[in-house]
């Protein structure tokens, strides 16, 4: 893939890459942007600390995967 408003790869970042197991991988999203969604289409785990409910993304790679793009702008539009 070559870098463009909806792919950007960046393997000089020192945490590159931050999840494993993907080819193309975009760092577009490096913060997800859908993290506060509580009904996100990744896969997030969740734990309870301080009686919070805390959302855990460290196995999710939906941001990540380029296919995602517009999938993600959609939900960030509604």
């Amino acid at each position: 893939m070559k870098n463009s408003y909806c792919f950007f790869e960046n393997r000089e970042c020192s945490y590159f890459p931050c999840h494993k197991g993907l080819d193309n991988f975009n760092c577009l999203f490096c913060y997800c942007p859908l993290y506060l969604k509580e009904d996100c289409p990744g896969n997030p785990q969740y734990m309870e600390k301080n009686r919070k409910k805390i959302k855990i993304c460290t196995n999710c790679t939906f941001p990540h995967q380029p296919e995602n793009y517009i999938k993600i702008v959609q939900i960030l539009k509604e």
